[in-house]
C-alpha cells in the first residue's frame, strides 16, 4: 500500500503529502520520539499524537514512509509548512492509535 492509497480510506486526510507514492512497510506505534527514533523502520507508518517540529525530526532521521496523527491531532501551520519543505508525509487520523493500527493491517 502507498501513502496515496492510504489517504483513500475512510477517516485518513492527507496534511501534507509530498512523497505520496511511497511503499508502506510495516507500522510502528510511539509518542516517545527517542523511543521511535530508535525503534522505527525506514517506509514505516508511524502512529503518534505528537504533533510538534521534533516530530518531524524523527520522522527525517527514521525515514518513516509517513507520520499518522491519531485522534484527529493535526499540525500548527508553521510545523506544517516544515514538514512539506522536508518532504515528510502527514496524514491525520480520526481514529484511536489502535483503531488506525487495526485499519492498516486490515488495509495491507
Amino acid at each position: 500500500m502507498t501513502v496515496n492509497d492510504l489517504c483513500n480510506i475512510e477517516g485518513f486526510n492527507p496534511l501534507t503529502l509530498p512523497e505520496g507514492d511511497r511503499e508502506i512497510s510495516g507500522v510502528y506505534i510511539g509518542d516517545l520520539l527517542s523511543w521511535v527514533m530508535g525503534k522505527a523502520r525506514s517506509d514505516n507508518a508511524w502512529i503518534t499524537i505528537m504533533s510538534n517540529i521534533n516530530t518531524l525530526a524523527v520522522a527525517s532521521l527514521t525515514d518513516v514512509a509517513c507520520v499518522i496523527l491519531a485522534e484527529g491531532v493535526t499540525l500548527e501551520e508553521e510545523v506544517k509548512n516544515a514538514a512539506e519543505n522536508k518532504g515528510i508525509n502527514v496524514i491525520t487520523s480520526a481514529y484511536s492509535a489502535y483503531d488506525t493500527a487495526l485499519i492498516l493491517s486490515k488495509a495491507q
